[in-house]
């Protein structure tokens, strides 16, 4: 388990994620993104090449390796200490952006999409997140449904994690999924329970960052749901909380700085 909370900082290599600020193309501005995050306190950088927001199109693993194993490789070359995860649903991609330089595989399927995905994890011995999504992101807004959200996320982690440990793979992280196949009532339910999910003795990653659930509550648009983004990192931090994973590096730092010296 993680000392005390860490940031991960998003760099989308894709023209059609959600939140326009994160979108990133040229190398040069790729690099840009990285050393700004770094200085600003990302613990992680996560690079991903396909977007996963509601309704998004899937490419295929090939657009995808173009998109991110020439990023991965350029920070990896700049800034050699600094930890990478690659964003993917993708045996292949995980593979390749390892051997270009990333350590982490951050997989919103949990080995669901890619039956190869698992066995790759275990052969590469990198640390693998895993996160709840109920169906695919082209069809998980419609219409999800639960028994009790907390406690069938919680199911399908626990049961993962136990497939998981049986093939070899010990070093996870879990994540809820916020917004993954959830209604806006389903995430303020996962986020007042968090702390229920420490029991898996796992560290707990949050993506919340910028997401509808802020900002359609709050009647704005995804560049303006900053302040609602660290309110609920800040609620998110008090239920137990290990890892946020945001667009914005400096604000999310701030929080864990000022949660640590509460926690005091």
């Amino acid at each position: 388990m993680l000392d005390q909370p860490v940031v991960m900082g998003i760099i989308n290599i894709t023209p059609d994620s959600f939140y326009s600020g994160s979108r990133s193309r040229s190398i040069d501005d790729i690099l840009m993104r990285a050393e700004d995050m770094i200085n600003e306190g990302a613990l992680i950088l996560d690079i991903g090449g396909q977007s996963t927001r509601p309704n998004s199109k899937q490419i295929l693993a090939e657009e995808e390796l173009q998109r991110v194993i020439p990023a991965i490789e350029a920070i990896h070359k700049q800034f050699p200490e600094q930890v990478l995860s690659v964003d993917t649903f993708y045996s292949n991609v995980a593979k390749e952006a390892i051997g270009a330089g990333a350590g982490i595989i951050n997989d919103v399927s949990a080995g669901t999409m890619d039956e190869d995905m698992l066995p790759v994890a275990a052969e590469l011995k990198v640390p693998y997140v895993i996160m709840h999504m109920l169906g695919k992101p082209q069809t998980m807004q419609q219409n999800p449904e639960y028994k009790n959200v907390t406690l069938d996320v919680f199911d399908f982690l626990h049961f993962k994690l136990a497939e998981l440990v049986k093939m070899g793979i010990h070093d996870i992280i879990v994540d809820v999924g916020f917004g993954f196949g959830k209604t806006a009532a389903h995430n303020f339910q996962l986020l007042r329970e968090l702390s229920y999910f420490t029991q898996l003795g796992k560290p707990v990653m949050v993506g919340l960052s910028r997401k509808a659930t802020i900002y359609k509550t709050l009647g704005v648009v995804p560049d303006e749901a900053l302040n609602g983004t660290t309110v609920l990192h800040t609620i998110a931090l008090l239920n137990g909380a290990n890892l946020l994973r945001v667009h914005d590096v400096k604000e999310a730092v701030q929080a864990v700085k000022l949660f640590m010296e509460y926690k005091k």
